[in-house]
């Protein structure tokens, strides 16, 4: 919840009007109090993001996330009958391992969804993502030469910044049409 990426979207999309809710799930929590240990079962995370929606939800609510906050979110998107879904950097499978698909789920998936990738990211390239049965729900919006946080390298002619802003603003424009803001 402290990381920069995250931290400047929250306050990217509060500054556009949207209400946003940020949280922790308990090993990001107990990780920035000292202990080091992976992330919890699946079953934590999602229990933990749907207390997180009983508790501050809205009627209409979109829900976001990062990485594996992302995955969770696209996992409870229909169950919890979320208006949208927007990923910041899905992860397709773990790095150098792409035999180990993450996307069985996206396939049925019934929520409007944005995913916003890198063109390099190593948990889905651009190359790989194309091969992948998906939703016609889905969405990707494709950053040049980004990374895993969006990030290009400095020789692409792209900046971190310009992607950041990008991504807000699709992010932005995707919560409000999906939400009928």
């Amino acid at each position: 919840m402290e990381h920069p990426f995250l931290a400047a979207v929250a306050d990217g999309l509060a500054a556009a009007g949207l209400y946003v809710v940020r949280f922790e799930f308990p090993y990001q929590h107990e990780a920035r109090s000292g202990t080091r240990r992976g992330p919890d079962p699946m079953p934590v995370l999602q229990a933990t993001m749907r207390d997180v929606v009983r508790d501050h939800a809205r009627n209409t609510f979109v829900l976001a996330g990062k990485s594996m906050g992302g995955r969770v979110a696209t996992m409870l998107a229909d169950e919890l009958a979320a208006a949208g879904v927007v990923v910041f950097g899905y992860p397709f499978h773990p790095p150098k391992q792409p035999q180990r698909l993450r996307t069985a789920h996206l396939a049925q998936l019934k929520t409007r969804t944005l995913i916003l990738q890198g063109e390099r990211d190593p948990f889905g390239t651009r190359a790989e993502v194309a091969g992948y049965e998906l939703s016609p729900r889905i969405e990707i919006v494709w950053l040049p030469d980004g990374d895993h946080s969006l990030a290009p390298r400095k020789s692409s002619g792209f900046t971190a910044a310009g992607h950041l802003q990008t991504a807000i603003e699709r992010a932005t424009a995707f919560a409000r049409l999906a939400a009928n803001l």
